[in-house]
């Protein structure tokens, strides 16, 4: 065994290696998890990584698929390749593996999780089908060979039935005879060397002309073949001995077809442990809530690393970085601090992470790919081979010192004890400066306060230290990088009840150099805990602050949701307030309609008109109340100058354009909207700068006027529903009272929502004779043509 190899086991790998085991489903992927080692091959390490973080992902979206009957059948098809006959138990393994072959390849369906790296390894699956329906169908169970395995089998059977029955029959009627009530032990059919007898008293032998097969233990009973069916069970026995013949046969047959596709059916194995494999490295990650390590850089990143074999709810993370900016690290502290867990954690996660395994540590950790993972770690003095405890720590080292180069990690437990403190912390310097000269990455554990000094001054070498409570004396297991850590005896032994006078004494034979240092580093540790406290205090704060961003957010959401609630209730008052227009339009058509009736050429023109103002008094009414609702800011909007005669305006009151006619001293304004004569305040009109000012024809008469100010068309594309209909209705409006016959809606096509909202408001407006979409050259379905009464 190398010393690689013995590291692992010091590391505790076998330990992980059978709980990876355990979550194998097969027992062939069982021996492989045991069997796993770590790869020096960073290739090798990189695709074993990315099939295990794929099974990762696919259990999320598919679950894991089912490796349960897969056994070794590579011996039986070996033996079947060389003409050999497989039992009933072989081929049904075989089946098993065939079916799981042909149920994991369908695992993968569909691309829901896209391409991944272990894709190929599914679609290599053979899953011959037509074979594992072959041997299912013709095995019923270990024992029993089905009668459909063949047709001259299902006869023999069928013969065999037939045969029995006469057998039984015969027998039957000896056993229902009164003259044989005497003579018969008990009235049954039984067996005997596979033929049908009857049990007969002994003393009542001569009674039954037959054969004698067996006599009980007593002597008692005679188990006797009559004659009457002894041609029946010698007909059995030739059938039993064609029937043992024709499953020998069948058997036979069905080893050919495998040993035919041998090659095929061990593939598939390979696969199928394979994978089962893959998908217990993505079981065990989940169960350790491990992650994948980044391959980045030369060095190890270990964040909120925990020793997988410790309870993961109990165990304390360390953070560790080593390999970069420093290639050695010291670990000090008092014995029980954590210090060899931490040193196996580090070891142990660089030897999983090689084997393809995620680690369990939190994101953004790297480990780099060692050719060696060398251990020396524990107390392995022997009687047995004259080994102290210094001689074993020393053997080890030299093996290590031998097998080391510029990828190797290495990990020294109590670097240099066990012998004179002096010599020992001068051996252990030396050992490691030799190991940086290999190039390799070095972790140790030490007492001695000459290491601790050396990770001081030395570069390249840093100091860390495992976190002890004096207080409780207890250890908090925390790696502290960077800090040097204290024995703490004296604070425990005072703690323990040790005399102030002993303690004091103590002190004073301690050399001056070493109490210098040992307060130096004291101070440090009140320090750091002062900085540990701030740095806490920060991150509760920072906490703090997120938390309210949340809650920030979270209201910010609300109120937006409310606002959208409000917004959908405005929205609902102004179709209601909408549709009160529209009735208040059906009135006044409905009105109009019987104006007309009543007008003729002689009726008095002065009493029309007075009528139609009335009911325009009452269209505004409407108008102006839906106006208020659906654009309420612009009665804050005033105008970016004074209003000049000519200039375009809206009346807010009523959202109508007008133009401006004249404006008296008292700045009210005479307009003319359509062909009404508007009287208003400035204040009540808003300036309308880009529209050009309208040239007045004096020359034209009254009519003429209305159709020259009224198009024949609108255009409502780009508008709302809402604000489409109300236009709409306001033009029909317009051009009722400037008695144009026929005009158009230009609503365009898009999505047909505005076209359905023009015409469902064309069905009801009074005004509206017909209606009909454009045909081709007038728009086609794009407008609607309006034929008004």
């Amino acid at each position: 065994m190398s010393f690689f190899e013995k590291s692992l086991t010091t590391l505790e790998l076998p330990a992980v290696l059978a709980m990876l085991a355990a979550e194998a489903v097969s027992e062939p992927a069982r021996e492989r998890a045991r069997e796993l080692s770590p790869s020096v091959n960073e290739a090798e390490v990189r695709r074993r990584l990315e099939e295990t973080s794929a099974a990762k992902t696919m259990m999320v979206v598919r679950g894991s698929p089912s490796f349960s009957g897969v056994k070794d059948v590579r011996a039986s098809l070996a033996r079947a390749d060389l003409g050999g006959a497989l039992n009933t138990r072989e081929l049904l393994d075989i089946a098993r593996v065939l079916q799981c072959a042909r149920l994991v390849r369908g695992y993968l369906v569909d691309d829901s999780v896209g391409k991944t790296p272990i894709d190929h390894l599914f679609s290599a699956l053979h899953a011959n089908r037509f074979l594992e329906e072959k041997i299912t169908g013709s095995i019923v169970g270990e024992d029993e060979i089905a009668d459909a395995a063949s047709p001259e089998l299902a006869t023999i059977r069928r013969q065999m039935r037939a045969a029995a029955a006469r057998a039984r029959e015969a027998l039957q009627k000896i056993i229902s005879s009164p003259s044989y009530a005497k003579v018969l032990q008990e009235p049954i059919i039984t067996q005997r060397a596979d033929r049908y007898v009857v049990p007969v008293k002994a003393e009542c032998k001569g009674a039954i002309n037959g054969l004698v097969h067996d006599i009980s233990a007593s002597g008692a009973t005679l188990f006797i073949e009559p004659m009457a069916a002894v041609k029946a069970n010698n007909e059995l026995r030739e059938l039993a001995a064609r029937e043992r013949a024709e499953i020998d046969r069948i058997l036979a047959e069905l080893s050919a077809d495998c040993a035919e596709h041998r090659e095929g059916i061990t593939e598939d194995f390979e696969l199928l442990v394979r994978l089962d494999l893959i998908f217990a490295k993505a079981k065990l990650s989940y169960k350790l809530n491990c992650g994948q390590a980044a391959m980045e850089g030369e060095g190890i990143v270990l964040r909120r690393a925990r020793h997988p074999l410790l309870d993961q709810a109990k165990a304390v993370p360390i953070d560790v970085e080593l390999g970069e900016s420093f290639d050695t690290l010291v670990i000090t502290g008092p014995n029980t601090g954590g210090k060899t867990v931490s040193i196996k954690t580090i070891g142990l996660l660089a030897a999983m992470h090689q084997c393809g395994l995620h680690i369990p540590a939190a994101d953004g950790s790297r480990l780099p790919v060692f050719s060696h993972i060398l251990a020396d770690i524990g107390d392995e003095q022997s009687i047995e081979q004259s080994l102290s405890t210094f001689s074993a720590h020393m053997s080890n080292i030299v093996r290590i010192l031998e097998e080391c180069d510029e990828r190797s990690l290495i990990l020294f437990d109590e670097l240099g004890a066990g012998t004179d403190p002096t010599e020992g912390a001068a051996l252990a310097i030396a050992v490691i400066e030799h190991a940086r000269r290999r190039g390799a990455v070095i972790a140790a554990t030490t007492h001695y306060a000459e290491l601790k000094v050396y990770a001081t001054n030395e570069p390249g070498v840093q100091n860390a230290s495992c976190e002890f409570d004096v207080e409780t004396l207890q250890p908090t297991y925390r790696l502290l990088v960077g800090i040097p850590g204290k024995s703490n005896a004296f604070a425990i032994s005072r703690r323990l009840g040790l005399s102030d006078e002993i303690i004091e004494d103590a002190k004073t034979r301690v050399s001056t150099e070493s109490a210098s240092f040992e307060a130096t580093i004291e101070k440090l540790e009140q320090t750091r805990v002062l900085l540990e406290k701030d740095r806490e205090e920060a991150e509760k704060k920072l906490r703090e602050a997120q938390e309210n961003a949340k809650k920030a957010a979270f209201l910010r959401a609300e109120l937006e949701v409310r606002l959208d609630k409000a917004d959908t209730k405005s929205r609902r008052e102004a179709e209601r307030i909408l549709a009160d227009a529209r009735a208040t339009a059906e009135e006044v058509f409905r009105e109009l309609d019987e104006m007309r009736k009543m007008a003729d050429e002689d009726e008095d023109a002065s009493r029309v008109n007075e009528a139609r103002a009335q009911l325009r008094r009452q269209l505004n009414l409407s108008q102006e109340a839906l106006q208020k609702e659906l654009s309420p800011e612009e009665e804050n909007k005033v105008s970016a100058r004074p209003v000049r005669p000519g200039d375009t305006v809206r009346i807010k009151s009523m959202g109508m354009k007008a133009t401006v006619i004249s404006k008296a001293n008292d700045g009210t304004l005479s307009l003319r909207a359509g062909i009404m004569n508007v009287s208003a305040k400035e204040d009540e009109v808003l300036l309308l700068e880009d529209e050009a000012p309208k040239q007045k024809k004096s020359a034209v008469s009254a009519p003429a006027m209305h159709s020259a100010s009224i198009s024949p068309e609108i255009d409502l594309r780009g508008m709302e529903s809402i604000d489409a209909v109300l236009a709409c209705e306001r033009y029909l409006d317009s051009a009722v009272m400037a008695k144009l016959k026929t005009v158009t809606i230009i609503h365009g096509k898009g999505t047909g929502a505005l076209r359905a909202a023009v015409q469902q408001m064309l069905k009801k407006n009074k005004a509206v004779k017909s209606f009909r979409l454009g045909r081709y050259g007038e728009g086609e379905s794009g407008v609607t043509v309006v034929e008004l009464k």
